[in-house]
């Protein structure tokens, strides 16, 4: 039986209520703390029960940070599982499981080994035991440290009671020891991962939780929300945190009340941000307007998901930069991220307040299924540089809101902060904030959001380009395409190409103009149907991409597919 070196993929395919993401969970948490590096990735269906759903895992002797196709052991947990991960198996993708589950035409010649997991937790005392018995099994395969599996199993349950806990501990060595036998007996392949003990206390983060850090440590203390996916993670994570940080989180009956909510808390001083998708962003754009008029700061999360209207609702895409970009009436400034790592979340999302605050303008993020949902392993967060920074004035008598100045940032009140009159106003209004149908006034006060435009480049974060700077083909990418596109460049290995890489995709850096006009050649990858972000670039630089790597199927990139397209365009 051949050797699996350096890393290994295990994909866990079942249906909703499986108990699926308890077994990614805590062979997640095993790996790390054996001393493996470790990258998971999810995909489902927009139900509660049932369908079929996988989990893919990569456990590696070095970082890995990218979705893969390659499938080293599958452990299908339903009848339909082979047939949803057919065209990602191959002839030493070894599958395990129960043996009604291993019938199917799809196997082709993949290895296959046969387990009840539920006989041996029946033994055990339970049938429910029989997702821990496979996370033993696979803690097995890895050959995972003992210990650490059985700390992670009770940190899995921690008020089941200590039967439970000692039952489940049971189940897993059981499987252990049942993966070990089929090493020994050359059934399964040997793997050969070496480990590196000083990464056991490294955080393992999704894009979630870094989200939901980020705005805690950005100051948030107003959150509102109306459930959509892939968003709503962030909120229910800030709302269990809610009385640690002083947070208020709202839940509002829609979007509408959800954007309006925040906009108020803005105004009474409080750093808000609200979370949706591009579906419950839609009805948020009069209250956008709302808040370019009055200038008040806000986060928005706009989690992306294929559109239109409903779409796919759990599965990923890059389709909302034009949404976000040209949203709400009339003219006004705004600011859009979109993270490429799972830290990137959080510094972001940091971020975003502070600039929101100071420039008085809404801010975007733009991550999307893939990146909320997957999770990698991180040595820590540098926390000790990062600033909440608050831009607001204690106002004196005769205070003028919206006062014109050289930058087009008006010094900014707070309802009761002060002896001033703060006043807000959604029509075109004075410096004083009244309501006003001057011709010049309305001229000085586009012309004020326009040098506002103006004061925002100068904070813009520039593209980060990877690979040789003397390139003559350049791969353009924005937000979770970061590692995809990073992973395949490696293993294609060409030095005369470099990738440029956005976290900012509005306004955009003004060095991105030397950094396309340098190129003899330049390809832009994306998750949407028209390359939304090489457009925003021909319109901001007069510079065409030559070439567009483009996939709007609701799935992420995997690194092979884009290794496999840029191969084809570089050899042309």
């Amino acid at each position: 039986m051949w050797k699996i070196q350096d890393e290994i993929t295990i994909v866990l395919c079942g249906a909703a209520g499986q108990g699926i993401q308890t077994v990614e969970d805590g062979l997640v948490a095993v790996s790390k703390k054996s001393g493996y590096h470790v990258f998971s990735s999810r995909e489902y269906m927009s139900r509660v029960r049932g369908g079929v759903n996988s989990t893919s895992i990569r456990i590696a002797s070095k970082p890995v940070r990218a979705f893969v196709d390659r499938v080293d052991i599958l452990m299908p947990l339903t009848e339909q599982a082979i047939q949803h991960v057919k065209d990602r198996l191959t002839s030493k993708s070894v599958l395990i499981g129960e043996e009604t589950y291993l019938n199917s035409s799809e196997c082709g010649d993949c290895p296959k080994i046969e387990i009840s997991y539920q006989d041996i937790a029946k033994e055990i005392g339970n049938v429910q035991y029989s997702n821990i018995v496979s996370l033993g099994v696979m803690s097995g395969i890895i050959d995972a440290d003992e210990d650490a599996m059985h700390a992670c199993i009770a940190n899995l349950f921690p008020k089941k009671g200590e039967q439970i806990i000692q039952d489940n501990v049971r189940a897993a060595d059981e499987g252990f020891k049942v993966a070990k036998s089929w090493i020994e007996e050359d059934k399964l392949p040997g793997v050969e991962i070496a480990k590196d003990p000083t990464i056991k206390d490294n955080l393992v983060l999704d894009g979630t939780d870094a989200t939901a850090l980020g705005a805690l440590a950005g100051g948030c203390n107003f959150e509102t929300f109306y459930p959509m996916s892939p968003s709503t993670g962030i909120a229910t994570y800030l709302a269990q945190k809610a009385l640690d940080f002083s947070l208020i989180v709202d839940q509002s009956e829609d979007e509408i009340s959800a954007m309006n909510k925040s906009i108020g808390a803005s105004f009474a001083g409080a750093r808000a941000m609200v979370t949706t998708s591009g579906g419950g962003f839609s009805l948020m754009n009069e209250g956008l307007s709302l808040c370019g008029a009055t200038e008040l700061p806000l986060v928005i999360v706009v989690g992306q998901r294929p559109g239109p209207a409903t779409g796919m609702p759990t599965r990923t895409e890059q389709g909302e930069l034009e949404h976000v970009l040209y949203a709400g009436s009339g003219e006004f400034p705004r600011v859009i991220f979109a993270p490429g790592t799972i830290e990137d979340e959080f510094y972001l999302t940091q971020n975003a307040f502070n600039i929101a605050e100071k420039y008085q303008v809404p801010v975007f993020l733009l991550p999307d299924q893939y990146i909320i949902d997957a999770s990698y392993d991180i040595p820590s967060l540098a926390l000790d540089d990062l600033k909440v920074e608050k831009h607001f004035i204690k106002t004196s008598e005769g205070y003028i809101r919206y006062e014109f100045t050289e930058t087009g940032i008006s010094p900014r009140g707070i309802p009761g902060h002060g002896e001033g009159l703060t006043i807000a106003d959604g029509h075109t209004h004075s410096e004083d904030g009244h309501i006003t149908e001057d011709p010049i006034i309305r001229s000085k006060m586009v012309e004020k959001y326009c040098k506002k435009l103006d004061q925002l480049k100068k904070d813009v974060i520039p593209p980060e380009l990877s690979g040789n700077p003397d390139y003559k083909t350049l791969v353009i990418g924005w937000g979770s395409t970061y590692y995809p596109i990073l992973e395949a460049l490696e293993r294609i290995g060409k030095n005369d190409v470099a990738f440029l890489h956005f976290k900012q995709v509005y306004p955009v850096h003004e060095s991105a103009i030397e950094y396309l006009q340098k190129a003899d050649r330049r390809i832009i990858i994306e998750n949407n149907s028209n390359a939304q972000f090489g457009n925003l670039l021909q319109l901001e630089t007069g510079i065409k991409m030559d070439a567009r790597i483009l996939k709007y199927s609701g799935y992420c990139f995997s690194v092979e597919e884009i290794t496999e397209k840029l191969a084809v365009i570089l050899e042309e």
